[in-house]
């Protein structure tokens, strides 16, 4: 024992004393120059001089460094932590990388398995219109999954135009179906009647409702998920100061210049040094937790209503049900449809009534059982567990680092920054912007701006997961409250939400920055008995839908499907890159 403590005291002492008399040559200091590809070694001293022109590395004693070396070693410095920070962060973006591609593509399939349903369903029930019909399911499919990849669609909207396309169908084949065709001016007619006509009863609206609030909730989630990745992206490429970076040069590579090559930092030494560093990192910290947590609740809330996945598999039962409710009240319709549009003329069609005595049949159908093993709630509970590893990423990134990478592990001997000693005497100061008043090692004044602008966009975000600002189904920043006609979206008690946002956000406003979430009422729906049509005139078209379906006519164009192959593209990059970096690193 007592031999022990003899070595290590000699140890110390040889350690502490090490000196510039002791440095007979600078062989070593130009070996791992080379072998870390710091730079070029012919310009480096081959014996110990004087430092003078040093700026960070000085020292009283002789030195092995120029100032050219100094400056090679602080881009070598800042380059080491930077690529920790990309390794400590790279499990983490590819999570939440893999995970986005995963929920987009579940989403396409969902779209898909929707549309064939509804399809089934029309065809088993409705056989002589379900050809014609399947271009309008086609296309409202369409809409929505584009919906939830983020393109600037509005739930009332699509789920208006699929039933002013399928009421003319409706209307020709199960309604009147004793003549042929139609001509295409009297079905626009038709078609731009339905909505005063209310030919489906409560289902549009429920459908526009349904799909509204567990579509918003299936966008908000892809959204959120590409802000997570933005967030370590940034702060994975985040700018030094130059403290910082004087900093580290000080702490990893200033002993090189008296020949310590094998050194490292004392532990209080790189916590002070990192904190100061990472201080507008720790800023992050709670809003990064509050992100984990309110994706969580987010998730939790998607169920019943709100289960996208539930909503979507059920459209069929809605449009049979509408279908249903048009072909009942046939007469009334037919007669309503006359005093609008006029008696259409047209000749009789061959053995069409005989066809269409079967079509009138509704066969009941239940839709298929759902999986459970690869659902989208599955998905979201597997990615959430793991994502909650990760919930104090930020708060401790600088220990982390020092911890298992940079620090001296040993109680021997550690660089303080000036010497070889037996540990560091100063305070070490906390994480945060506040707590590095007292850092010795590094000046910090304010949070990083580049820092601020993601702390903002992850406020935002909360809000939105948490459904204290609602989003409207076009942009995301606020909900519409719709057209206010008869088939409109609204809850049981004739409501629909609407989430004020900021000035930011593009919307105007007072600038204030307080996110509200009005209740806004609109009339509840009117059954079909109880219109009253002896008033109607010609249906007038608006100019502005006109151009809503051109633009929502040019994105469908694209399909989900070339859409997704865009996005998955991206995210697959962006997982390829992250292993790419870790693997070279």
């Amino acid at each position: 024992m007592e031999l022990q403590k003899m070595m290590i005291c000699c140890f110390f002492a040889a350690s502490v004393g090490f000196s510039s008399e002791s440095i007979s040559n600078c062989d070593e200091v130009r070996k791992v120059f080379q072998l870390r590809q710091i730079g070029p070694v012919k310009s480096l001293p081959e014996r110990p001089q004087e430092g003078s022109e040093l700026q960070v590395c000085q020292s009283r004693n002789l030195t092995c460094c120029t100032k050219k070396m100094e400056e090679r070693y602080q881009v070598a410095a800042r380059r080491d932590v930077q690529n920790l920070l990309q390794t400590s962060s790279s499990s983490l973006k590819f999570l939440i990388s893999r995970n986005v591609a995963a929920f987009q593509e579940s989403f396409e399939s969902l779209m898909k398995a929707a549309e064939n349903q509804t399809n089934v369903v029309l065809q088993a029930s409705y056989r002589n219109m379900a050809v014609e019909a399947s271009g309008p399911v086609r296309e409202l499919f369409t809409d929505i999954g584009l919906f939830l990849l983020g393109s600037e669609l509005n739930i009332d909207d699509i789920t208006r135009r699929f039933f002013d396309s399928l009421f003319p169908l409706v209307y020709n084949h199960l309604i009147n179906p004793d003549l042929s065709h139609i001509a295409p001016g009297y079905a626009e007619c038709v078609r731009a009647a339905r909505r005063s006509l209310a030919p489906f009863g409560a289902s549009p609206g429920i459908l526009a409702n349904q799909i509204g609030r567990s579509g918003v909730g299936g966008r908000v989630l892809l959204q959120a998920l590409h802000l997570g990745i933005e967030v370590i992206n940034t702060t994975d490429h985040l700018a030094f100061s130059r403290e910082c970076r004087r900093a580290l040069l000080r702490m990893q590579f200033c002993p090189h210049c008296q020949g310590l090559t094998q050194s490292k930092p004392c532990m209080g030494f790189c916590l002070n040094v990192m904190r100061g560093c990472l201080a507008s990192m720790a800023e992050v910290d709670p809003h990064w937790r509050e992100f984990v947590r309110s994706l969580e609740g987010l998730s939790k809330r998607m169920h019943g209503s709100q289960d996208l996945e539930q909503v979507l598999l059920g459209v069929h039962n809605l449009v049979h049900d509408a279908v249903a409710h048009a072909q009942n009240i046939g007469p009334r319709l037919s007669a309503q449809v006359h005093k609008v549009c006029g008696r259409p003329s047209r000749q009789p069609a061959q053995s069409v009534s005989g066809q269409q005595s079967g079509a009138r049949e509704s066969i009941p159908l239940k839709s298929p059982p759902r999986e459970t093993g690869d659902n989208l709630a599955t998905r979201r509970k597997e990615f959430l567990n793991s994502l909650r590893q990760y919930r104090t990423f930020y708060g401790g990134l600088a220990d982390q680092l020092c911890v298992s990478e940079l620090a001296s592990t040993d109680s021997l001997a550690c660089w303080n920054g000036a010497d070889i000693v037996k540990s560091y005497t100063f305070q070490v100061v906390g994480n945060g912007i506040k707590a590095q008043a007292d850092n010795l090692e590094v000046r910090v004044k304010e949070v990083d701006p580049v820092v601020n602008q993601i702390i903002d966009k992850l406020k935002h975000v909360n809000q939105l997961l948490q459904g204290k600002s609602i989003p409207k189904f076009g942009t995301l920043d606020q909900i519409e409250t719709g057209s206010g006609d008869s088939e409109g979206r609204g809850d049981s008690e004739g409501r629909v939400y609407s989430g004020d946002c900021d000035d930011e956000d593009g919307c105007g406003g007072s600038g204030g920055g307080e996110v509200k979430t009005q209740i806004l009422r609109v009339p509840k729906l009117v059954p079909d008995s109880g219109i009253d049509h002896r008033h109607h005139q010609h249906p007038h078209r608006d100019d502005s839908e006109d151009g809503d379906r051109s633009t929502a006519q040019s994105l469908r164009s694209q399909r989900p499907a070339t859409l997704l192959l865009a996005v998955l593209g991206s995210s697959l990059l962006t997982a390829l890159s992250v292993l790419s970096s870790a693997v070279t690193l």
